[in-house]
Formats: structure tokens, sequence, C-alpha cells
């Protein structure tokens, strides 16, 4: 067992002193911005079994955790789902894998969490092992075999029958093994070995903190997504399918990469949407190149129509266009000759490789809109139309997964619930989901504020007022941008996704000019709010307040960048008897015991976000928050998302004016 400890053991970890906010998020003026002092060392608070539940939650068993397809974009037939019941051990991180293991946990729930059935910590200096045993089905037989992780939190290796395949470090993006030189007829075992540092690092990780407390909640460690193998050609398959609407020029470009790149000339890509069933349109080009669809009559998404077209990708052989031509008087990379050559050419036999998804003609974009309230006020447009985006700010946390969601359904009524209730927009909070739940967004139509999840050490966080930005070690810097740009390639092809959200409160900021135009070069189709609440830098496309005051303030007027609060309200009211814990100071950022205070209170501050919509183009407002989560309770929801603490006749009724 020597390669476990040379190949994964070399190195020592260092326990740090770590602060964070203790009263959550600062007001909008630097009176009541507050931080605590840095504890003295690091503590470690043991997981509690969650004393409620949701209803999806209490469903979840290991032959149900988990089944649906894990990638709607980009879908093939063959698949084996691997979630369920794995054996499981947490010893030294500087021990060989273990010769026997401590019982059974159930995948994709982390190791932390109630409903993995184990519920411990994972500390800083241990290491979590998995291992189970699959059989790869028999009409897989002369292909590539993929193993697939939606996300692992943090680092992990992978052995295959005794043999090391690699590793990947980075908590929240999906990445795959290839298995095939490894596997052998009949049981093959899968050890995985997981290390976390949680809050001792400076890895991007979000609300997780080794002792949770206020805004800071349970760790995540281990598989917290499903896992899952496929089958793909043996010599290459499709292994990315971008897909960018342009709906000004009525055409979405469509770029797809090979495992492996060709400069076989007989190779080609074979792109078609559909509206439903019907072919609308169909591209043919070279191997290598953008393709263009045109969309005749678009019909737009937006989220009172949310329409998706389907989109069918294949791998195909042509005839050579340019056959007998040397490479000299062939037409080079890009030239219109070639491309009308190839859309034309014969198609021979079947497709080599073939997946399907989906698309939507949507534009996000900025510009100025006359009767907007302050004629020189750049605002949000939506398909070139001033939309007010109306969302709460969404942690998507729960009880018994942690940052696990427990199924379709679950995720499904939480959107369902935001659209009735008259929102049209969520922040997802310096969280990535499950893909699937970006697939339920544009499916049902809510545009998504996407945060890059935050990571700092102490002495690396901002506070109000600070002129300049923490300085942020090479190594940290590298590591937060590939996570950073594995989101925006991860997630680029989902329409609900209009904004990227580079920095929130100066939890780790640094860099925010340079990094939030280096989005904005990565994905020009989308808006970016380089930072959002706290410390202004002047760049990016948003001027971003937080302001928790029993009446929100207003943005001051900008004119070259849109105006928003990009976080009010914490409004809370905890609900006896849908408590995560009742002898805890359960807390809101103006905390009311009853229904008709919470709605009061909700009224009044919903009443200036009207009007500074109406007067001074006010282009978005995020409500703290969709669910109470832990000890926070100023949700929309409890925890177990059993109360609703207002009526959803009356919030919509509320925001009805900011939907005109």
């Amino acid at each position: 067992m020597t390669p476990f400890r040379t190949l994964l053991f070399a190195g020592c970890t260092v326990l740090v002193n770590f602060s964070v906010p203790t009263n959550g998020r600062a007001q909008s003026t630097p009176a009541t911005a507050t931080t605590s002092a840095a504890p003295a060392s690091v503590s470690i608070a043991a997981p509690r079994v969650a004393p409620i539940l949701t209803r999806w939650e209490k469903q979840v068993t290991p032959e149900n955790a988990w089944r649906e397809y894990p990638r709607p974009q980009m879908v093939r037939q063959q698949w084996l789902n691997l979630n369920g019941m794995w054996d499981y051990a947490i010893a030294s991180k500087n021990s060989a894998a273990p010769g026997s293991f401590q019982g059974q946990i159930l995948v994709p729930f982390c190791v932390e969490s109630t409903l993995s059935k184990v519920t411990k910590s994972l500390t800083p200096d241990q290491r979590l092992w998995y291992r189970r045993n699959v059989t790869i089905p028999a009409q897989w037989a002369g292909q590539r075999v993929l193993l697939h992780f939606g996300a692992v939190d943090y680092e992990c290796g992978l052995w295959v029958n005794g043999a090391y395949v690699g590793a990947h470090t980075g908590g929240s993006d999906a990445f795959s093994f290839d298995l095939t030189d490894y596997l052998v007829n009949g049981s093959n075992q899968l050890l995985l070995g997981v290390t976390d540092p949680t809050s001792t690092g400076e890895q991007p990780r979000g609300k997780q903190l080794l002792s949770p407390r206020g805004i800071w909640y349970t760790p995540v460690s281990g598989i917290w997504q499903t896992v899952w193998m496929e089958p793909v050609p043996r010599e290459r398959h499709i292994e990315e399918v971008r897909v960018t609407p342009e709906l000004d020029s009525g055409r979405v470009r469509v770029d797809v990469l090979m495992n492996r790149p060709s400069d076989n000339p007989t190779s080609a890509i074979r792109i078609t949407a559909l509206d439903g069933t019907q072919s609308i349109s169909t591209a043919l080009v070279r191997e290598g190149r953008t393709a263009y669809l045109r969309i005749q009559n678009p019909k737009l998404w937006s989220p009172d129509s949310p329409f998706l077209y389907n989109l069918r990708v294949e791998g195909v052989t042509v005839t050579d266009p340019f056959a007998g031509k040397p490479n000299n008087q062939r037409p080079r990379r890009g030239e219109t000759a070639e491309q009308t050559a190839y859309s034309s050419a014969p198609v021979t036999g079947s497709p080599l490789d073939a997946v399907t998804g989906y698309f939507a003609m949507r534009k996000i974009s900025i510009g100025k809109v006359a009767g907007s309230g302050a004629a020189n006020q750049p605002v949000l447009l939506l398909n070139n139309k001033f939309v007010f985006q109306n969302g709460p700010l969404d942690q998507g946390w729960w009880p018994g997964g942690l940052l696990t969601p427990p199924s379709d359904e679950a995720m499904a009524f939480e959107i369902d619930f935001l659209k009735k209730s008259g929102f049209n927009m969520l922040r997802k909070h310096i969280k990535i989901e499950p893909e699937r739940y970006y697939y339920l967004c544009d499916k049902m139509g809510i545009m998504v504020w996407q945060d890059m999840p935050s990571g700092f050490m102490a002495g690396q966080q901002e506070s109000v007022g600070d002129k300049t930005e923490p300085l942020r070690r090479s190594k940290a810097v590298e590591q937060y941008e590939l996570e950073f740009r594995r989101m925006l390639d991860q997630l680029h092809n989902h329409p609900s996704i209009v904004t990227w959200v580079v920095h929130n409160e100066g939890w780790g900021q640094f860099d925010t000019d340079r990094l939030s135009a280096w989005v904005k070069r990565i994905d020009p189709s989308r808006t970016v709010n380089a930072a959002s609440g706290w410390n202004d830098r002047n760049t990016g496309e948003f001027y971003d307040i937080h302001t928790y005051q029993p009446e929100p303030n207003a943005p001051d007027p900008k004119t070259d960048r849109v105006v928003v609060i990009g976080e009010f309200g914490g409004i809370g009211w905890p609900v006896q008897g849908h408590l995560w814990n009742p002898e805890m100071r359960n807390w809101g950022y103006q905390t009311y015991q009853s229904a008709e205070e919470t709605l009061a209170a909700y009224r009044k501050k919903y009443a200036k976000i009207v009007e500074y919509y109406q007067k001074q183009a006010l282009s978005a407002a995020v409500y703290t928050q969709t669910t109470d989560v832990e000890g926070e309770v100023n949700g929309l929801l409890t925890y177990d998302r059993e109360v609703i603490k207002i009526p959803v006749e009356t919030l919509r009724q509320i925001h009805a004016p900011l939907l005109k």
C-alpha cells in the first residue's frame, strides 16, 4: 500500500486563525460594519443530526437518491448511476488506505449531513475514504468508460483496482476520469480519498465554517453531487458543447469540442435545432469550426415565457469537398469558401457520437430607456427591454442534505414558490448548484445571478471603508481563477443565468477590476457584477449596495453602470417548531414574533424598492432570503420549507408594481 502514502501524503497541514463576520452582512454605511476578532485557535463543532427535515428529505432512500440524468445540457442514452451506499472510513490523512471500513455512507450526501447516514466531522488533518465495487455493463464493450463526479469537496485522488488514476482539486465543479485502461472483466473496485481544509484554507468554499455560527454554516466534505459512468466512442467523442444565442442577428452560435482534435478533412460536426421534435435549422461544419444556426422568428426566453429549443449535436464523416487539392490550394480556416463547401458536403455512414441538449434565444444587456425613471441612468435589459429584476438571496442549503438538495421535486417547489410570489430572479449566493437546478431554472423561467463561491483566511477580508484590497498569495489566486473559469465554462449554456457576481462583501475580495474585466472578456453575453456590497471599486457593470435598515437606502445614481440593491430585507421571524436549534439565538436583521409584524415590515421595505424603481431607475433588488438557514430565521420559508411566512398571493400583490 506504499503508493497511497507517496502519492497523496507529501506535505503537512498548518492550522491558522480565522475570523468571520458574526453578526451577518454589514449595513450599507461604515458605522454598522462589524466583524469579530479572530479566535485564538480553530475550533471544530461536531455536526448536528438535523432536528427538522423537509418533506422531500424524509423520502430519500438509497434506492431513490438522485436517479435523474445529471447533465441535461449534454445527454447520452447509455449511463450508469452510482449513487447509493458506499463503504466509508475516516482516518488520519498521513495514513495509508484503510484495510477495513467503518460503515456505509449514502452518496451523494456529504459526510457531515444527516442524509448521508454518517453525520460526522472531517477535520483538516483527516482523510475520508470511499469504496465501491462496480461491474461494467456488457453492452459497453469496445467503448471507453468515463467516471463522472458532479462535485467533491475539496481534494481527492482515485484508484481503480489498486492502480492510481488521477486527482482533482476544487469543491464545486464537475470532473471526470477515463477508467478504460484500469478496468477488468467482472467486478471493479473504486477507491476515492478526500481531504478538505474547510475554513483553515484559502480555497473557495462559500458559507462553510468548522465551527458554524451566525451566517456561517455546517461544513460539507466529500462527495456531494451525483457520481455516474457513461460509455463513449473508443477513438474520439464529443467532450464539450458551447451554445451562445445572438438575438440581434437571429442566430445561435455553437462551438463543439472533441476530446482530441482532428486535422482530417472528412471529420465534421452536424448540429440541429428543433422546436419540440420538428427540425427548424441545421448546420454542418468542418470539425474545429464555429457553427451558426439561423433561427427564424425566434421564440424568446423570459420568465413569463421560458421557451427552450432542443439541440442535437453529432460527430459525422463527410466526403472531403476539396479532395485531391493540396493544402496550399484549400480555403483557410474561417474563409467563406470552406464554410459553404462543408455546409453541403455529403454525410457518409452513421454518426460517430451524438448528444442532445437545449438552448434558448434570450439577450441580457445594459442600456438607457426613456421613461425608466431617470433618463441618464443605465438599466438592465432583457431581450432589449427594461425588466426589473426582483429576487431573493438564495443560499441553497437544506437541513438534511446541507449543500445537496434532496430531489428535483424539492428544487422545483422552491422555484415555483418564488415565481408565484412575483419574483423573476434569484441570486444564487456563493454556491454552485447541481446542474439539474439550473435546468429547472431554464425550464420554469427564473433569471439567476450566479455568485462565485468565496474563500479567505484571517487578514484577507475587507472591512467597509477600506481603500485598498488585501493581498492574496499567488497559488490561491491561481486556484480561485481556475475554479471561476470552470464555473463559467460548465454553466455557460444555461439561459437562466444572466449575471456573474465576482465578489461578495469583501469576503476575500481581490483584483476586482482585473477579474471583472476578465469575466466579461470570457463571457460577453452576460452582465458582470464586480462586487456586491461593501466597497465599490468603480468597475464592472453594476453599482451594488447592501442595505439592511428598516427602510432600505437608495444607491447613488451612476451614468456608466446600473444601480441595484444586491441585498436588503433580512426580516427575522423564528417560527416555533420549525427551528434548527431552539436553544440558540435565532436571528434576523430585524426580528419579529408574529405574522402581522413580519408582513408590516416587509411592506415597508418593498414600498421603498418600488419608489426607487419608479423614480430612480433602480434595476434590481435582492431580498434576504428564500429560506431560513440553521440559525438565520430571515427566510420567506422556514428551513424545513413547511411554513410560508407571508402568503404567496400577498407577496405577489406587494411585488406587482415591479412587474409592469
